[in-house]
Parts: C-alpha cells; sequence; structure tokens
C-alpha cells in the first residue's frame, strides 16, 4: 500500500503534464495578469480534476468492473470538444480586446478625470489613476469566471481519465477503500504538478502581458492553440 501511495503521488505529478491538460490550462491561465491568478487556475484544475477522478474511479473500482470503451471514446471527445471551445472563447475575447479602446486613453475621455477605468488624482505633482469600483467589480467577475472554467475543465478532464486510471488500480488495488486512497494520493500529486507548472507558465505571461499588444498576442496564440490540439485530439479517437 505505502509503494502503491507512492507510486500514485509520482504518477499525479506526471499525469499533471499531459498534452491536453497543458493546453487547456495555458489557454485559461493567458487570462489572468498576475502571478497569483494563474496559480490559482492550476490549482482550481487541479481540486476538479481530483474530485470527479476520486468518485468515478472509486465507484468503477467498487463495482469491479471496467469503464465501457464508448463511454471511455464519448469523454475523451467532450475533452476535445471543451478545448475547442475554449479556443474559440479564447478568440472572442482577443477581437473584444483589441477592438476596445485602450484603459490608458480612457481616463483622459471623461470629463473631471472620472472614466471606466478609474479616477486620475494628482498627489505632489505626480498624477496617478486610483481604480474606479466598477472597474474592481469587473475584475472579481472577471476572476470568478476563471475559477469557475478552470474548476469545470479540470472536473470534464477527471473524468476522461478515469478509464486508465481505475484500470491501474483494477489491476493492484481490488479494495474500494485502498483504491480511494489511491486515487485521492493521485489527485494531490496532480494538484501539486499541475500547479507548479502554471506557476512556472504564468511568469512570463504575467510579464508579456504588461504590454497590450503582447497580451492580444497571447490571447490570439493560445485560441487558434487549443482549437487546433481540439480538433486534432479528436480525429485521433475516431
Amino acid at each position: 500500500m505505502t509503494s502503491a501511495v507512492l507510486l500514485g503521488f509520482i504518477l499525479g505529478l506526471q499525469h499533471a503534464t499531459d498534452p491536453d491538460h497543458l493546453v487547456a490550462v495555458a489557454t485559461i491561465a493567458t487570462r489572468e495578469e498576475r502571478l497569483l491568478g494563474g496559480l490559482r487556475v492550476g490549482l482550481l484544475w487541479g481540486v476538479g480534476h481530483t474530485v470527479t477522478l476520486a468518485i468515478a474511479g472509486t465507484v468503477v473500482v467498487a463495482i469491479g468492473r471496467n469503464v465501457p470503451v464508448r463511454v471511455a471514446t464519448g469523454l475523451e471527445l467532450l475533452v476535445a470538444a471543451l478545448l475547442v471551445v475554449l479556443g474559440v472563447s479564447r478568440l472572442l475575447d482577443a477581437a473584444r480586446g483589441i477592438l476596445a479602446v485602450a484603459p490608458e486613453r480612457r481616463v483622459g475621455d471623461h470629463t473631471h478625470g472620472r472614466g471606466a477605468s478609474g479616477v486620475l488624482h494628482t498627489h505632489h505633482g505626480a498624477p496617478h489613476v486610483h481604480p474606479s469600483p466598477a472597474l474592481l467589480a469587473a475584475w472579481r467577475d472577471e476572476a470568478r469566471s476563471t475559477g469557475l472554467r478552470a474548476l469545470v475543465v479540470g472536473a470534464v478532464h477527471g473524468l476522461a481519465g478515469t478509464a486508465a486510471v481505475a484500470l491501474l488500480v483494477l489491476a493492484t488495488l481490488p479494495s474500494p477503500g485502498a483504491a480511494a486512497v489511491y486515487l485521492a494520493i493521485f489527485g494531490l500529486g496532480t494538484i501539486v504538478g499541475m500547479t507548479a507548472l502554471t506557476g512556472v507558465m504564468a511568469y512570463p505571461i504575467v510579464r508579456l502581458a504588461r504590454v497590450r499588444i503582447m497580451r492580444h498576442a497571447m490571447a490570439v496564440a493560445s485560441g487558434v492553440a487549443a482549437i487546433a490540439f481540439g480538433f486534432w485530439y479528436a480525429a485521433r479517437l475516431v
């Protein structure tokens, strides 16, 4: 059991590096402009993945049957479709961002120095902008939306991975209790691995996102990559 737990954690770390996982998380992480936001994307993706994988995997082990091939293929196709949807959504975001007026230009377009981005103040001869309540609320809404997106995408990936992982558990740990422990440790490894990988990705993303043209370029690139990978992923299944 100890060996199985250690193996589960190591395999969970490795599982986080699966290409479909990285593409999905990278597409979501490019929405973030802060390092902590990027780390949160990886963490929530890992949590969603672990919850569904642990529940579904334990059920499969408990009934002692493998996941039917058609069901496993259908779940994998769902992952492919989700990647395409993420890519299209990212491209739409990019289009809206490119067509929108830059925030630094918006401040001067309103009377009394008040704009959608914030309120212009001058203290000791140094002008600066305080974010408006509307902008702060928009940031919070975007953070919640991005977090929910990461959680849902991770949950779908967890369901799709149930077949392969449960098959491994069935061959080594026939007890449902032991299987639940293994899957939980496997999930913990996945959470740690994905959070670390997202942090590595998030650092350059945050630095580049400070430049408006690079922010849009990353949005377009991640959207196109997600769509292309989604279609390729589906094509290899059918």
